[in-house]
């Protein structure tokens, strides 16, 4: 008995430290962002920073707008286009799927997981990339577009960044919409729903589970592959079919050979990068929080 509570007192402190372990971790990352950018961050100017429309540091201009705005529209594109083919998979593997093919399917949206973000660049650049580009030129012919590009911008990285969620957002739905209760669905059958209709209107709403922030998570802090289809210019654009810059793409091109200010303000970008992972937790805790409430 005794060497089983002293077993029991040794795993507890391991479990103790590995989870002290975790949230030092984070907590050296804030320090080191907030310690390092901030001071760049007042010696720029807040407003010039964050709503500065040129990026040129041999000029000491530090203006980082084009690259949140370039963040937002690949982000919101690839949640657009992942989102509902995530989902409706995610439905398809839980609800309709025969067991036959449930195996290979689940093991093939899980290997997409594990392809390397390069992989996806190569395959973006050879196949996705010329495609845009045909597009683009048919978009310009037909007076749609007064540029058409190279193929290289915000709607390519898009794409692909909705093929890099597809794992995240099928994995945790059909997880959470199997936890759902049986009940559920038996009950809404019993009043009269037909089975579409009950797993669109109970089995869905009752799985939802910050699917949508795990997949802005993962597409805003992409950056191999949206630096290799982006185009990476740190231009302010209306059209979708030309390049622009990210935050994570701003970093990482330049921090190789950034010095002084310029290399303060790369890391005062991943502030503004950090900061916004933040308030996107933030604001679905509030609204989970809500739900349960309502």
């Amino acid at each position: 008995m005794k060497s089983k509570a002293v077993t029991e007192k040794v795993m507890q402190g391991v479990f103790f430290i590995a989870a002290c372990t975790s949230v030092l971790a984070v907590a050296l990352i804030c320090i080191f962002l907030f310690a390092n950018g901030i001071p760049a961050i007042r010696e720029i100017g807040f407003v010039k920073f964050i709503t500065g429309d040129i990026w040129r540091p041999g000029n000491k201009l530090f203006g980082i707008f084009p690259m949140i705005i370039g963040s937002i529209y690949v982000t919101a594109g690839a949640i657009i286009f992942g989102v509902p083919i995530g989902i409706l998979t995610s439905v398809f593997m839980a609800m309709y799927c025969p067991k036959k093919i449930y195996k290979p399917l689940k093991a093939a949206t899980e290997l997409l997981a594990g392809i390397p973000s390069v992989v996806y660049g190569f395959f973006g650049l050879v196949v996705i990339v010329p495609m845009i580009r045909d597009f683009g030129k048919w978009m310009k012919m037909m007076g749609l577009v007064e540029k058409s590009g190279d193929g290289k911008g915000v709607l390519t990285t898009s794409i692909i960044l909705g093929m890099m969620i597809l794992p995240t957002i099928i994995g945790t739905t059909e997880s959470a919409m199997r936890a759902v209760p049986e009940q559920y669905y038996e009950g809404a059958l019993a009043l009269g729903a037909t089975h579409e209709r009950s797993i669109f209107t109970v089995i869905i709403p009752a799985a939802k589970s910050g699917v949508i922030v795990l997949g802005i998570g993962r597409a805003i802090g992409e950056t191999m592959a949206v630096i290799m289809i982006v185009g990476n210019q740190p231009r302010l654009v209306s059209n979708m079919l030309l390049g622009m810059r990210t935050l994570t793409g701003n970093i990482v091109i330049e921090m190789g050979y950034a010095t002084g200010l310029h290399r303060e303000a790369l890391i005062a970008t991943g502030v503004v990068l950090f900061v916004f992972i933040l308030i996107i937790n933030f604001s679905v805790a509030l609204l989970k929080r809500r739900g349960e409430h309502e």
